[in-house]
């Protein structure tokens, strides 16, 4: 386990910056190009561990996947030629990995285990497995096939309709994925709304894929088509940036060419909701997913009540919204958050005690946090818990507390944001 040492400083983030490229549609695209027929080639591609790992699976499945810098070459061969691995699948620590996957192992012809590093093996896989069953699927696990490691006895699988219980894109595209795989039609609908990548995706690959509302449809025996695809920057890495230019004086900072999808921009509501000082101009497309940059410059911030429909749309950006809270004016209220308990750590927990360490008041509920404004930070040392959204945080922290902040175990922010210590410095002057 290694640490980094972060001291006080007066400096201001200042510049341009680029962030790496967007996790969710990196997985995504990956997928869909190894069960495609044909090469595809995936540009600004995130290369932290967890989408690495959605490669290593399918390099074990006999798919030959190049890779130059944050280039992916993907030669598919179609459905019949994926292969049984010899050996178990790691997903490591990727949630992502481990549900779309499970959608995927289930509809294959192929027998296959799966197994996760410890942070991954203590999540939830019922709210997969279970839908997935309702499809025919013969998946079995750990405490009553809950947990990984797990294993996929594939099969053809029946269409079915699905009434999800709960907000998750991940479990939304596990089940389509299986119904690409499956006979007959399977539909989706949605608790309410969540990232939308896979339906946004899928026909650029040739998939048909029908959304009304929050239903959507997909016809089973479709085999997705090669084809090429642009990772925009990731919002929720961005995220980091833009709360750290809000709450660091003098501070202006322009982040280039970044994923705008409208189920993943909450993050940008939240802070305009606080009076951040933002701007956002989409000036392209990639497929159906804007893209364009945001402007930011530091501003005075007040509290807010985050609830409701807008939680899934920041579930991965609360822990840095809870920093901002702190330094805004008033109370700030976070609620309708559990599933915030079930991520890479209790992220509840994680986020009250890493910021009452560093001085914060907060205060955990069962389904979010209070948080009373304008208060001080003074440093210390503090646990990323093995969650990169902690570390990353942590790390943000420092610029405004008054002694250094020492992150142990900052090797986990590799899953998503190799480069965040770099660009960090990139920018303060």
């Amino acid at each position: 386990m290694s640490s980094i040492e972060l001291k006080p400083t007066d400096k201001r983030l200042n510049g341009d910056l680029s962030v790496p490229g967007d996790k969710s549609i990196s997985h995504r695209s990956v997928i869909f190009s190894a069960l495609a027929q044909g090469t595809s080639v995936i540009t600004n591609f995130l290369t932290g561990e967890d989408c690495l790992r959605t490669v290593e699976a399918f390099r074990l499945m006999g798919v030959n996947i190049e890779q130059a810098g944050n280039k992916i070459t993907v030669h598919g061969k179609g459905l019949s030629h994926l292969r049984e691995p010899s050996q178990p699948i790691n997903f490591g620590n990727s949630g992502t990995t481990a549900r779309l996957m499970s959608g995927v192992l289930a509809g294959l012809p192929l027998f296959t285990t799966a197994f996760g590093d410890e942070s991954l093996s203590k999540r939830p896989m019922d709210r997969v497995i279970q839908p997935l069953r309702v499809m025919g699927a013969d998946i079995q696990g750990r405490e009553h096939d809950s947990l990984l490691p797990l294993a996929f006895r594939g099969k053809k699988l029946e269409g079915a309709r699905h009434e999800l219980t709960v907000k998750s894109a991940q479990v939304k595209s596990a089940l389509l994925l299986a119904g690409m795989l499956a006979e007959g039609e399977t539909e989706v609908i949605e608790l309410g709304e969540t990232r939308n990548h896979t339906e946004m995706l899928l026909p650029e690959f040739g998939v048909d894929v029908e959304v009304e509302g929050r239903s959507i449809k997909i016809k089973g025996g479709q085999e997705p088509s090669a084809s090429d695809i642009k990772v925009p920057g990731d919002i929720s890495s961005a995220a980091f940036f833009l709360v750290a230019a809000s709450i660091v004086p003098d501070s202006e900072l322009v982040i280039r060419d970044v994923g705008l999808n409208p189920t993943r921009d909450g993050i940008v509501k939240a802070l305009k909701g606080m009076g951040a000082n933002i701007e956002v101009q989409v000036h392209t497309h990639i497929g159906s997913e804007p893209v364009g940059d945001i402007v930011v410059r530091h501003s005075p911030l007040k509290g807010m009540t985050l609830e409701g429909d807008l939680i899934p749309n920041v579930i991965d950006e609360i822990p840095i919204l809870a920093l901002a809270a702190t330094q805004a004016e008033g109370k700030t209220i976070i609620k309708d958050a559990e599933e915030l308990r079930y991520k890479e750590t209790d992220r509840i927990k994680a986020v009250v005690e890493t910021l009452s360490l560093l001085g914060a008041d907060i205060e955990a509920q069962e389904d979010g946090m209070i948080i009373q404004g304008g208060t001080p930070l003074n440093g210390g040392t503090i646990d990323s818990y093995g969650d990169h959204r902690i570390g990353m945080m942590g790390a943000i922290a420092s610029l405004i507390c008054e002694r250094e902040v020492t992150v142990q175990n900052k090797e986990c922010i590799n899953i998503s944001y190799p480069s965040f210590f770099t660009d960090l410095n990139q920018v303060l002057n």
